[in-house]
Protein backbone atom coordinates (compact mmCIF):
# COMPACT_ATOMS: atom_id res chain seq x y z
CA UNK A 1 0.00 0.00 0.00
CA UNK A 2 1.24 3.08 -0.94
CA UNK A 3 2.26 6.34 1.63
CA UNK A 4 2.61 9.12 -0.44
CA UNK A 5 1.35 11.92 -0.32
CA UNK A 6 -0.98 13.79 -2.98
CA UNK A 7 -0.01 17.27 -3.28
CA UNK A 8 -1.47 20.15 -1.23
CA UNK A 9 -4.32 21.17 -3.89
CA UNK A 10 -4.55 24.06 -5.65
CA UNK A 11 -7.58 26.32 -5.13
CA UNK A 12 -10.62 25.27 -7.31
CA UNK A 13 -9.89 27.57 -10.65
CA UNK A 14 -13.11 29.73 -11.55
CA UNK A 15 -14.48 29.11 -7.78
CA UNK A 16 -13.90 31.84 -5.32
CA UNK A 17 -15.42 33.11 -2.27
CA UNK A 18 -16.39 36.71 -3.03
CA UNK A 19 -18.29 37.76 -6.44
CA UNK A 20 -20.49 34.82 -6.62
CA UNK A 21 -18.76 33.00 -8.66
CA UNK A 22 -17.61 30.83 -5.97
CA UNK A 23 -18.24 28.14 -3.74
CA UNK A 24 -20.28 30.48 -1.35
CA UNK A 25 -22.39 31.44 -3.63
CA UNK A 26 -22.97 27.54 -5.24
CA UNK A 27 -23.51 25.80 -2.07
CA UNK A 28 -24.86 28.36 0.01
CA UNK A 29 -28.05 28.28 2.11
CA UNK A 30 -30.42 29.01 -0.37
CA UNK A 31 -28.91 26.70 -3.19
CA UNK A 32 -30.71 23.64 -3.62
CA UNK A 33 -27.74 21.65 -3.30
CA UNK A 34 -27.24 22.66 0.31
CA UNK A 35 -31.05 21.91 0.80
CA UNK A 36 -30.15 18.58 0.01
CA UNK A 37 -28.32 17.26 3.59
CA UNK A 38 -31.68 17.51 5.18
CA UNK A 39 -34.36 16.47 2.66
CA UNK A 40 -35.15 12.87 4.37
CA UNK A 41 -35.36 11.24 0.37
CA UNK A 42 -31.90 12.15 0.07
CA UNK A 43 -30.82 9.61 2.26
CA UNK A 44 -32.36 6.67 0.07
CA UNK A 45 -30.67 8.43 -2.62
CA UNK A 46 -27.45 8.44 -1.43
CA UNK A 47 -27.87 4.53 -0.31
CA UNK A 48 -28.64 4.53 -4.32
CA UNK A 49 -26.07 6.00 -5.14
CA UNK A 50 -23.39 3.75 -3.17
CA UNK A 51 -24.75 0.98 -4.53
CA UNK A 52 -24.02 2.59 -8.28
CA UNK A 53 -20.79 3.35 -6.69
CA UNK A 54 -20.01 0.20 -5.58
CA UNK A 55 -21.04 -1.49 -9.10
CA UNK A 56 -17.92 0.48 -10.16
CA UNK A 57 -15.00 -1.80 -10.54
CA UNK A 58 -12.36 0.39 -8.91
CA UNK A 59 -14.60 1.82 -6.52
CA UNK A 60 -16.02 -1.22 -5.52
CA UNK A 61 -12.40 -2.85 -4.72
CA UNK A 62 -11.19 -0.11 -2.60
CA UNK A 63 -14.53 -0.31 -0.41
CA UNK A 64 -13.97 -3.95 -0.38
CA UNK A 65 -10.21 -3.78 0.26
CA UNK A 66 -10.37 -0.56 3.13
CA UNK A 67 -13.65 0.58 4.06
CA UNK A 68 -15.16 0.19 7.23
CA UNK A 69 -18.65 0.64 6.42
CA UNK A 70 -20.25 -2.46 6.63
CA UNK A 71 -18.92 -2.66 10.76
CA UNK A 72 -18.80 0.93 11.63
CA UNK A 73 -21.69 2.40 9.60
CA UNK A 74 -23.13 5.02 11.49
CA UNK A 75 -18.90 6.26 11.98
CA UNK A 76 -18.25 6.00 8.87
CA UNK A 77 -21.48 7.88 8.01
CA UNK A 78 -21.00 10.52 10.52
CA UNK A 79 -17.58 11.24 9.19
CA UNK A 80 -19.18 11.56 5.23
CA UNK A 81 -21.92 14.16 6.40
CA UNK A 82 -19.53 16.53 8.47
CA UNK A 83 -16.88 16.20 5.86
CA UNK A 84 -19.77 17.56 3.29
CA UNK A 85 -20.90 20.10 5.60
CA UNK A 86 -17.02 21.06 5.63
CA UNK A 87 -16.69 21.03 1.86
CA UNK A 88 -19.58 22.84 0.75
CA UNK A 89 -19.57 25.78 3.91
CA UNK A 90 -18.61 29.19 3.56
CA UNK A 91 -15.29 28.92 4.86
CA UNK A 92 -12.75 28.82 2.17
CA UNK A 93 -9.81 27.91 4.78
CA UNK A 94 -11.82 25.22 6.32
CA UNK A 95 -12.54 23.52 2.61
CA UNK A 96 -9.36 23.80 1.67
CA UNK A 97 -7.65 22.44 4.49
CA UNK A 98 -10.57 19.64 4.05
CA UNK A 99 -9.88 19.30 0.56
CA UNK A 100 -6.43 18.32 1.25
CA UNK A 101 -6.99 15.45 3.65
CA UNK A 102 -9.55 13.81 1.77
CA UNK A 103 -7.00 13.96 -0.95
CA UNK A 104 -4.39 12.41 1.37
CA UNK A 105 -6.70 9.80 2.34
CA UNK A 106 -7.63 8.84 -0.92
CA UNK A 107 -3.81 8.69 -1.89
CA UNK A 108 -3.26 5.79 0.65
CA UNK A 109 -6.12 3.86 -1.16
CA UNK A 110 -4.70 1.29 -3.95
CA UNK A 111 -4.04 -1.57 -5.32
CA UNK A 112 -5.28 -4.33 -7.48
CA UNK A 113 -9.07 -6.21 -7.59
CA UNK A 114 -9.86 -9.64 -7.56
CA UNK A 115 -9.62 -9.78 -11.18
CA UNK A 116 -5.75 -8.77 -10.15
CA UNK A 117 -6.82 -5.11 -11.95
CA UNK A 118 -5.60 -1.51 -10.53
CA UNK A 119 -7.38 0.53 -8.92
CA UNK A 120 -6.73 4.00 -7.48
CA UNK A 121 -8.65 5.79 -5.29
CA UNK A 122 -7.24 9.36 -7.16
CA UNK A 123 -8.65 8.17 -10.58
CA UNK A 124 -10.30 11.10 -12.53
CA UNK A 125 -12.86 8.18 -13.89
CA UNK A 126 -13.58 6.80 -10.44
CA UNK A 127 -13.85 10.67 -8.62
CA UNK A 128 -15.83 11.53 -11.87
CA UNK A 129 -18.03 8.68 -11.45
CA UNK A 130 -19.07 9.16 -7.53
CA UNK A 131 -20.59 12.53 -7.97
CA UNK A 132 -22.25 11.50 -11.15
CA UNK A 133 -24.38 8.67 -8.74
CA UNK A 134 -24.94 11.66 -6.69
CA UNK A 135 -25.93 13.77 -8.84
CA UNK A 136 -28.23 11.58 -10.99
CA UNK A 137 -29.33 9.65 -8.03
CA UNK A 138 -30.89 12.92 -6.96
CA UNK A 139 -32.76 13.78 -10.14
CA UNK A 140 -34.64 10.43 -9.49
CA UNK A 141 -34.93 11.09 -5.88
CA UNK A 142 -36.93 14.41 -6.48
CA UNK A 143 -39.07 12.29 -9.64
CA UNK A 144 -39.91 9.14 -7.48
CA UNK A 145 -40.93 11.87 -4.36
CA UNK A 146 -43.18 13.86 -6.97
CA UNK A 147 -40.93 16.84 -7.35
CA UNK A 148 -39.73 16.22 -10.69
CA UNK A 149 -37.17 18.75 -11.58
CA UNK A 150 -37.35 20.89 -14.91
CA UNK A 151 -34.71 21.57 -17.41
CA UNK A 152 -33.32 24.97 -15.71
CA UNK A 153 -33.48 23.30 -12.14
CA UNK A 154 -31.48 20.18 -13.50
CA UNK A 155 -29.27 22.15 -15.55
CA UNK A 156 -28.44 24.29 -11.98
CA UNK A 157 -27.76 21.41 -9.94
CA UNK A 158 -25.37 20.05 -12.36
CA UNK A 159 -22.91 23.27 -12.43
CA UNK A 160 -23.51 22.84 -8.47
CA UNK A 161 -22.10 18.79 -8.65
CA UNK A 162 -19.68 19.60 -11.14
CA UNK A 163 -18.17 22.64 -8.93
CA UNK A 164 -18.25 19.98 -5.98
CA UNK A 165 -16.05 17.63 -8.22
CA UNK A 166 -13.91 20.88 -8.81
CA UNK A 167 -13.17 21.15 -5.26
CA UNK A 168 -11.68 17.89 -4.97
CA UNK A 169 -9.70 17.41 -8.82
CA UNK A 170 -9.82 21.28 -10.39
CA UNK A 171 -8.29 19.98 -13.17
CA UNK A 172 -11.01 16.92 -13.54
CA UNK A 173 -12.39 16.92 -17.08
CA UNK A 174 -13.60 13.27 -16.59
CA UNK A 175 -17.33 14.55 -15.74
CA UNK A 176 -19.18 15.69 -18.97
CA UNK A 177 -18.82 19.46 -19.37
CA UNK A 178 -23.24 20.03 -20.20
CA UNK A 179 -25.97 18.15 -18.82
CA UNK A 180 -26.99 17.09 -22.41
CA UNK A 181 -23.50 15.38 -22.63
CA UNK A 182 -24.00 13.35 -19.07
CA UNK A 183 -26.79 11.78 -19.80
CA UNK A 184 -24.97 9.41 -22.75
CA UNK A 185 -22.08 9.03 -20.47
CA UNK A 186 -24.38 7.95 -17.44
CA UNK A 187 -25.65 5.38 -19.82
CA UNK A 188 -22.28 3.59 -21.31
CA UNK A 189 -21.42 3.49 -17.88
CA UNK A 190 -24.06 1.43 -16.31
CA UNK A 191 -24.44 -0.36 -19.83
CA UNK A 192 -20.78 -1.12 -19.90
CA UNK A 193 -18.61 -0.98 -17.20
CA UNK A 194 -20.99 -1.84 -13.68
CA UNK A 195 -20.30 -5.11 -12.31
CA UNK A 196 -21.99 -7.45 -9.85
CA UNK A 197 -18.95 -6.62 -7.59
CA UNK A 198 -18.29 -8.11 -4.25
CA UNK A 199 -19.00 -4.31 -2.29
CA UNK A 200 -22.35 -4.00 -4.34
CA UNK A 201 -23.52 -7.51 -2.49
CA UNK A 202 -22.42 -6.77 0.60
CA UNK A 203 -24.69 -3.50 0.82
CA UNK A 204 -27.61 -5.23 -0.51
CA UNK A 205 -27.50 -7.97 1.29
CA UNK A 206 -25.10 -7.95 4.20
CA UNK A 207 -25.17 -4.61 5.12
CA UNK A 208 -28.86 -4.17 5.47
CA UNK A 209 -29.85 -7.34 7.05
CA UNK A 210 -27.16 -7.34 9.89
CA UNK A 211 -26.32 -3.94 10.54
CA UNK A 212 -25.21 -3.09 13.97
CA UNK A 213 -27.22 -0.74 16.22
CA UNK A 214 -26.12 2.87 16.58
CA UNK A 215 -24.28 3.40 19.99
CA UNK A 216 -27.25 4.69 21.12
CA UNK A 217 -29.37 1.91 20.69
CA UNK A 218 -27.23 -0.77 21.82
CA UNK A 219 -28.93 -1.33 25.11
CA UNK A 220 -31.58 -2.62 23.56
CA UNK A 221 -30.90 -5.53 20.96
CA UNK A 222 -34.03 -7.31 20.62
CA UNK A 223 -36.11 -3.99 20.04
CA UNK A 224 -32.95 -2.72 17.22
CA UNK A 225 -33.33 -6.77 15.96
CA UNK A 226 -37.01 -6.38 15.43
CA UNK A 227 -36.61 -3.16 13.49
CA UNK A 228 -33.92 -4.34 11.73
CA UNK A 229 -35.31 -7.70 11.20
CA UNK A 230 -38.70 -5.18 8.95
CA UNK A 231 -36.71 -2.47 7.74
CA UNK A 232 -33.54 -4.34 6.03
CA UNK A 233 -35.30 -6.37 3.84
CA UNK A 234 -37.33 -3.38 3.01
CA UNK A 235 -34.94 -1.06 1.92
CA UNK A 236 -32.77 -3.62 0.15
CA UNK A 237 -35.65 -4.32 -1.95
CA UNK A 238 -36.49 -0.57 -2.63
CA UNK A 239 -32.80 0.03 -3.21
CA UNK A 240 -33.14 -3.24 -5.88
CA UNK A 241 -36.23 -1.73 -7.56
CA UNK A 242 -34.69 1.77 -8.10
CA UNK A 243 -31.48 0.96 -9.89
CA UNK A 244 -31.69 1.22 -13.95
CA UNK A 245 -32.88 -1.55 -15.53
CA UNK A 246 -30.14 -1.99 -17.58
CA UNK A 247 -27.60 -2.76 -14.99
CA UNK A 248 -30.59 -4.80 -12.87
CA UNK A 249 -30.47 -7.38 -16.06
CA UNK A 250 -26.59 -7.51 -16.23
CA UNK A 251 -26.31 -7.93 -12.86
CA UNK A 252 -28.90 -10.32 -11.99
CA UNK A 253 -30.64 -8.51 -9.45
CA UNK A 254 -34.44 -9.69 -9.17
CA UNK A 255 -36.88 -7.14 -8.90
CA UNK A 256 -39.45 -8.15 -6.66
CA UNK A 257 -43.09 -7.80 -7.61
CA UNK A 258 -44.91 -4.54 -5.97
CA UNK A 259 -41.24 -3.07 -5.64
CA UNK A 260 -41.29 -0.30 -7.49
CA UNK A 261 -45.02 0.56 -6.12
CA UNK A 262 -43.02 -0.02 -2.76
CA UNK A 263 -40.24 2.40 -3.79
CA UNK A 264 -42.98 5.12 -4.88
CA UNK A 265 -44.42 5.06 -1.75
CA UNK A 266 -41.48 4.80 0.56
CA UNK A 267 -39.91 8.36 -1.13
CA UNK A 268 -43.75 10.01 -1.50
CA UNK A 269 -43.77 9.03 3.01
CA UNK A 270 -40.22 10.84 3.34
CA UNK A 271 -40.91 13.64 1.49
CA UNK A 272 -44.06 14.59 3.90
CA UNK A 273 -41.56 14.85 6.84
CA UNK A 274 -40.44 18.35 4.75
CA UNK A 275 -43.85 19.81 6.44
CA UNK A 276 -41.89 19.37 9.82
CA UNK A 277 -40.91 22.96 10.85
CA UNK A 278 -37.55 23.84 9.81
CA UNK A 279 -34.49 22.51 12.62
CA UNK A 280 -36.88 19.98 13.38
CA UNK A 281 -35.33 17.38 11.79
CA UNK A 282 -31.53 17.39 10.67
CA UNK A 283 -29.21 15.33 9.20
CA UNK A 284 -26.18 16.43 11.81
CA UNK A 285 -28.79 16.01 14.47
CA UNK A 286 -29.99 12.35 13.44
CA UNK A 287 -26.59 10.87 12.78
CA UNK A 288 -25.16 12.70 16.09
CA UNK A 289 -27.49 11.56 18.54
CA UNK A 290 -27.54 7.58 16.70
CA UNK A 291 -23.55 7.97 17.37
CA UNK A 292 -23.29 9.03 20.81
CA UNK A 293 -22.48 6.25 22.84
CA UNK A 294 -25.22 6.25 26.03
CA UNK A 295 -22.07 7.45 28.89
CA UNK A 296 -21.55 10.04 26.79
CA UNK A 297 -21.88 13.75 28.70
CA UNK A 298 -24.44 15.19 25.85
CA UNK A 299 -27.32 16.91 27.13
CA UNK A 300 -29.35 15.04 24.87
CA UNK A 301 -28.25 12.06 25.93
CA UNK A 302 -29.18 12.60 29.63
CA UNK A 303 -32.09 13.74 28.63
CA UNK A 304 -33.01 9.98 26.87
CA UNK A 305 -32.04 8.41 29.85
CA UNK A 306 -35.45 8.28 31.47
CA UNK A 307 -36.63 7.47 28.04
CA UNK A 308 -34.33 4.53 27.62
CA UNK A 309 -35.44 2.84 30.56
CA UNK A 310 -39.08 2.50 29.07
CA UNK A 311 -37.29 1.73 25.42
CA UNK A 312 -35.42 -1.46 27.80
CA UNK A 313 -38.77 -2.70 28.96
CA UNK A 314 -40.78 -2.15 25.65
CA UNK A 315 -37.62 -4.43 24.30
CA UNK A 316 -38.36 -6.95 27.15
CA UNK A 317 -41.77 -7.55 26.64
CA UNK A 318 -41.16 -7.68 22.59
CA UNK A 319 -38.50 -10.98 23.67
CA UNK A 320 -41.56 -12.39 25.32
CA UNK A 321 -44.60 -11.88 22.66
CA UNK A 322 -42.18 -12.25 19.73
CA UNK A 323 -40.43 -15.47 18.73
CA UNK A 324 -37.49 -12.84 16.73
CA UNK A 325 -33.99 -13.55 18.22
CA UNK A 326 -31.70 -11.44 20.34
CA UNK A 327 -28.07 -10.96 18.88
CA UNK A 328 -25.77 -13.37 19.93
CA UNK A 329 -25.20 -13.76 23.29
CA UNK A 330 -22.01 -12.71 24.34
CA UNK A 331 -19.83 -14.44 27.63
CA UNK A 332 -19.37 -12.43 30.42
CA UNK A 333 -16.49 -11.13 30.33
CA UNK A 334 -14.31 -11.34 33.66
CA UNK A 335 -13.43 -8.47 35.64
CA UNK A 336 -9.61 -7.08 36.31
CA UNK A 337 -8.39 -6.37 40.01
CA UNK A 338 -9.41 -2.78 39.27
CA UNK A 339 -13.00 -3.76 38.15
CA UNK A 340 -12.39 -2.93 34.35
CA UNK A 341 -13.92 -5.76 32.04
CA UNK A 342 -11.49 -7.66 30.29
CA UNK A 343 -12.02 -8.51 26.68
CA UNK A 344 -11.29 -12.52 25.59
CA UNK A 345 -8.62 -12.35 22.75
CA UNK A 346 -11.10 -12.85 20.02
CA UNK A 347 -13.59 -10.39 20.99
CA UNK A 348 -11.11 -7.77 20.94
CA UNK A 349 -9.97 -8.95 17.60
CA UNK A 350 -13.39 -8.69 16.11
CA UNK A 351 -14.69 -5.56 18.08
CA UNK A 352 -11.07 -3.28 18.01
CA UNK A 353 -8.78 -5.30 14.98
CA UNK A 354 -10.97 -6.15 12.06
CA UNK A 355 -12.44 -2.82 11.14
CA UNK A 356 -13.07 -4.10 7.52
CA UNK A 357 -15.10 -6.56 9.02
CA UNK A 358 -13.04 -9.47 6.85
CA UNK A 359 -11.94 -11.75 9.62
CA UNK A 360 -8.88 -10.91 9.19
CA UNK A 361 -6.08 -8.21 10.67
CA UNK A 362 -4.05 -6.39 7.55
CA UNK A 363 -3.12 -3.26 6.94
CA UNK A 364 -6.10 -1.59 5.80
CA UNK A 365 -7.67 -2.36 9.37
CA UNK A 366 -4.68 -0.41 10.83
CA UNK A 367 -4.93 1.91 7.97
CA UNK A 368 -8.55 2.60 8.85
CA UNK A 369 -7.62 3.53 12.76
CA UNK A 370 -5.24 5.80 11.59
CA UNK A 371 -7.95 7.63 9.70
CA UNK A 372 -10.17 8.21 12.24
CA UNK A 373 -7.32 9.26 14.63
CA UNK A 374 -6.15 12.02 11.70
CA UNK A 375 -10.05 13.03 11.28
CA UNK A 376 -11.06 13.22 14.93
CA UNK A 377 -8.17 15.21 15.38
CA UNK A 378 -7.82 17.50 12.16
CA UNK A 379 -4.24 16.42 11.51
CA UNK A 380 -2.27 18.37 9.04
CA UNK A 381 -0.08 16.64 6.89
CA UNK A 382 3.28 16.04 8.51
CA UNK A 383 1.26 14.68 11.59
CA UNK A 384 -0.82 12.24 9.59
CA UNK A 385 2.01 10.81 8.40
CA UNK A 386 3.86 10.87 11.28
CA UNK A 387 0.51 8.71 12.60
CA UNK A 388 0.61 6.40 9.68
CA UNK A 389 4.14 5.79 9.82
CA UNK A 390 3.84 4.49 13.11
CA UNK A 391 0.79 2.40 12.52
CA UNK A 392 3.00 0.92 9.67
CA UNK A 393 5.95 0.17 11.67
CA UNK A 394 2.98 -1.25 14.31
CA UNK A 395 1.65 -3.57 11.38
CA UNK A 396 5.62 -4.32 10.12
CA UNK A 397 5.90 -5.74 14.22
CA UNK A 398 2.80 -8.18 14.15
CA UNK A 399 2.93 -9.70 10.75
CA UNK A 400 6.58 -10.25 12.29
CA UNK A 401 5.24 -12.02 15.36
CA UNK A 402 1.85 -12.89 14.61
CA UNK A 403 1.53 -14.37 11.02
CA UNK A 404 2.79 -18.01 11.33
CA UNK A 405 1.58 -19.16 7.94
CA UNK A 406 3.35 -16.31 6.27
CA UNK A 407 0.30 -14.97 4.04
CA UNK A 408 0.06 -11.39 4.92
CA UNK A 409 -2.45 -11.28 7.24
CA UNK A 410 -3.55 -12.34 10.78
CA UNK A 411 -6.27 -14.49 11.65
CA UNK A 412 -8.54 -14.45 14.67
CA UNK A 413 -6.77 -17.73 15.84
CA UNK A 414 -3.26 -16.35 14.95
CA UNK A 415 -3.54 -13.07 17.08
CA UNK A 416 -5.40 -15.60 19.98
CA UNK A 417 -2.53 -17.75 20.58
CA UNK A 418 -0.03 -14.76 21.24
CA UNK A 419 -1.02 -11.41 21.13
CA UNK A 420 -2.67 -11.03 24.61
CA UNK A 421 0.70 -10.09 26.49
CA UNK A 422 2.09 -7.94 22.98
CA UNK A 423 3.07 -4.42 23.26
CA UNK A 424 6.58 -4.09 21.81
CA UNK A 425 8.48 -0.65 20.58
CA UNK A 426 5.81 -0.11 17.78
CA UNK A 427 2.79 -0.20 19.70
CA UNK A 428 4.53 2.24 22.10
CA UNK A 429 5.50 4.71 19.54
CA UNK A 430 2.01 4.67 18.13
CA UNK A 431 0.68 5.71 21.86
CA UNK A 432 3.06 8.78 21.61
CA UNK A 433 2.78 9.62 18.54
CA UNK A 434 -0.80 9.81 19.10
CA UNK A 435 -0.75 11.46 22.20
CA UNK A 436 1.51 14.41 20.94
CA UNK A 437 -0.93 14.92 18.46
CA UNK A 438 -3.96 15.23 20.56
CA UNK A 439 -1.63 17.42 23.05
CA UNK A 440 -1.88 20.69 20.36
CA UNK A 441 -0.26 23.04 22.99
CA UNK A 442 3.05 20.45 23.51
CA UNK A 443 2.74 20.98 27.44
CA UNK A 444 2.53 17.23 28.02
CA UNK A 445 -0.43 17.01 29.45
CA UNK A 446 -4.05 16.70 27.63
CA UNK A 447 -6.36 19.42 29.18
CA UNK A 448 -10.08 19.36 29.12
CA UNK A 449 -10.50 20.59 24.86
CA UNK A 450 -7.78 18.16 24.12
CA UNK A 451 -9.64 15.50 25.48
CA UNK A 452 -12.85 16.57 24.06
CA UNK A 453 -11.31 16.76 20.47
CA UNK A 454 -10.01 12.82 20.58
CA UNK A 455 -12.69 11.53 22.43
CA UNK A 456 -15.77 13.06 21.46
CA UNK A 457 -16.62 13.68 25.12
CA UNK A 458 -15.89 15.24 28.60
CA UNK A 459 -13.25 14.33 30.37
CA UNK A 460 -13.39 11.11 32.32
CA UNK A 461 -12.77 11.55 36.46
CA UNK A 462 -10.79 8.37 37.18
CA UNK A 463 -8.80 9.78 34.47
CA UNK A 464 -7.31 13.07 35.94
CA UNK A 465 -4.25 13.59 37.83
CA UNK A 466 -3.79 15.60 40.62
CA UNK A 467 -3.46 18.99 38.72
CA UNK A 468 -6.94 17.81 36.21
CA UNK A 469 -5.04 16.89 33.68
CA UNK A 470 -4.44 13.35 31.71
CA UNK A 471 -0.68 12.96 32.08
CA UNK A 472 1.44 11.54 29.48
CA UNK A 473 2.51 8.38 30.95
CA UNK A 474 -1.20 7.77 32.34
CA UNK A 475 -2.41 8.16 28.57
CA UNK A 476 0.26 5.57 27.23
CA UNK A 477 -0.23 3.35 29.89
CA UNK A 478 -4.35 3.19 29.31
CA UNK A 479 -4.04 3.12 25.36
CA UNK A 480 -1.31 0.11 25.55
CA UNK A 481 -3.71 -0.99 28.46
CA UNK A 482 -6.58 -1.33 25.61
CA UNK A 483 -4.44 -2.12 22.40
CA UNK A 484 -3.55 -4.59 23.62
CA UNK A 485 -6.50 -6.09 24.62
CA UNK A 486 -6.45 -5.94 28.34
CA UNK A 487 -9.09 -4.24 29.03
CA UNK A 488 -12.23 -3.05 27.82
CA UNK A 489 -12.07 1.00 28.81
CA UNK A 490 -14.66 3.52 28.53
CA UNK A 491 -12.98 6.19 27.17
CA UNK A 492 -11.32 4.19 24.49
CA UNK A 493 -13.83 2.09 23.32
CA UNK A 494 -15.91 4.99 21.60
CA UNK A 495 -12.87 6.01 19.27
CA UNK A 496 -11.96 2.13 17.66
CA UNK A 497 -14.32 -0.60 19.50
CA UNK A 498 -17.18 -1.86 17.52
CA UNK A 499 -19.89 -2.90 20.11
Amino acid sequence: MSEEQAPEPPAAEGLDDGDGAGPAHIFGPQTRFNGLFDDPCWAAAMIRATVLEAAYPPIGAALADSSTFVTRPWRRLNNTLRSFRIMTGPDPVARARETARLNRLHSRLNGTDSANRPYDALDPAARAWVVATMFESTVTMFRWSGRALDQDAMEELYEQFQAFLRLMDPTSTALPASLKDFWPYYDRVVEEELENTEALRTILYRLFDHLPAPPLLEGVPTLWAGARALAGPTIGMITVASLPEAFRRRAGLTEVPGAQALTQAAYLALATARILPEGWITAETLIGLLSQSPDSDDPRIRALASAGEGIKRLGAFLRLMTPLPDEPARPPRAAAADGTLRRTAGEFFDQVLDQTGNGYLDWPDLAAMARELSGRLDLDEPQETRLFDAYAAWWRELQSELDANGDGRISREEYAQAAPSLAGPALIRVAEVLFDATDADGDQTIDADEYRALFRTGFRRELLDANGTYSRAAFIKDFLAFMTGRQSHSAYDPLLASE
